[in-house]
Formats: structure tokens, sequence, C-alpha cells
């Protein structure tokens, strides 16, 4: 697991940044699928050591793109309803994770070393049909996380406690509750790539403040997903 936190983050509890950019993607059962928006993040972390495991402390921010200009959207006519909706970009504060002491999947490639963590999730959705008609899709919340981490084997084989990468990811997700598609059938792809980095884009850091650029102090208060948001907004 350590090997996993010098690349995720620091081994010695520094805070990183990581950014990220990519593209959602949308199918039904007979249609699609289709580009249906750009997306832009940023991802703050500190690691801090626990008994039997670590503290991964997180908060992230995240925009929502026109596909093809690249700028950011605040409303969307949805291609699927015919409505005109707000978009309601990422501001998930915090984004903790506590982790034990396993052994991370690795592959050698070369040389470089992959290591990928699958987020298999299904869990009580926080917003219930009954509730949110409009919003949800269905009482069960189900996605898939899939990150695949890159780093040089040298790196690894060195005392560095941070170690610089580059990461890939895809989620599997359903309709997100502000596009107001109820329980249409389908849902949404997101493929995006990025890596640890100094800073950001300008637009970005713009777009959603100093506080996305840093990471949690202590693993206080729930963790916060677009659907905890709606909720809570």
């Amino acid at each position: 697991m350590r090997e996993f936190i010098r690349v995720r983050t620091s081994a010695d509890g520094s805070e990183t940044v990581s950014w990220w950019t990519g593209d959602v993607y949308g199918w039904q059962q007979d249609d699609g699928p289709h580009h249906l928006f750009g997306f832009e993040g940023v991802n703050a972390a500190r690691a801090v050591e626990v008994d039997g495991g670590w503290q991964l402390l997180t908060r992230e921010a995240a925009i929502y793109l026109d596909p093809k200009t690249r700028e950011v959207i605040d409303t969307w006519d949805n291609p699927f309803t015919g409505r005109t909706v707000d978009v309601m970009h990422v501001f998930n504060d915090p984004v903790n994770q506590r982790l034990g002491n396993f052994q991370v999947p690795t592959t050698r490639v070369g040389d470089q070393v992959v290591f990928n963590t699958d987020i298999l999730l299904a869990y009580p959705s926080p917003l219930k049909v009954a509730e949110y008609p409009e919003n949800s899709a269905s009482d069960t919340y189900r996605a898939m996380e899939l990150f695949q981490f890159f780093a040089k084997a040298s790196d690894m084989e060195s005392d560095l406690d941070d170690v610089p990468s580059v990461f890939s990811w895809c989620r599997t997700s359903p309709w997100l509750p502000w596009m107001a598609m109820g329980q249409l059938q389908g849902g949404l792809v997101y493929h995006c790539r990025g890596g640890k980095i100094a800073e950001p884009s300008a637009r970005l850091v713009e777009r959603v403040g100093e506080h996305y650029l840093h990471a949690p102090e202590n693993a206080e208060g729930r963790n916060v997903t677009s659907w905890t948001a709606f909720r809570d907004r």
C-alpha cells in the first residue's frame, strides 16, 4: 500500500494536486453513444499513515464543458428530453478513503509500473425515486470507478516519497441528477486522463477557487458526491 500511496499522492504526508481532462458519453438501449460533455477537474490529496493502513484525505472539483468548443457550460440542452437544464458542476468536499495494508494490483509494462484500482459500487441511492422522480434512476446507486496509475520503474526503485505519475480514469454511472432523466434507461461513461502537477489550468482555478487546491486537514465530515450535493443543495 505504501508503494501505491507514493504514486497516488505522497508517503510523507505532503499535499499533492492532480489534474485531469476528458469526456463524458451517454447511451441508451437503442440509441447512442452520444458525446455529451467535456470534463476537467482537480483533486487535492494527502495521505496519513494510521493503524492498519492509510487515511487518504482529498477534495475535488470539476467542470462540465461543451464537447466541441471545450468552453464551460452552465446550462445544457438535453437531447434526450428536449429540456434545458442547469448544469451542476462538481464540488466534492471531502472525498476521503480509509485504505488497509493490502496489495494494490500492479503490472510491469516495459520501464513502467501500472497500479490499477477497480472500485465497484452498489449502495442505497441518496436520491430515492419516490422523492426525486425526475432526478433518480433507481433506489440503488450502481457505478464503477476504474483507475490506472502509471509510474517509472526507476522512480519506484528510488527513495522518493512523492513519485511522479500519470493516470487514466473510466467511470460508468447512472444519469446525473441535474440532467432530469427520470427513469429513462441508459447511463454515462466518463473517459479521462491526468496526473500529478504543480498547478491546474488557470481557467479551472478561477472557476473552482483556491480551496479545492488544498487537501483536508483531517477525516471529519461525510463524503460528498454529485448525488448528495444535489440532495443537500
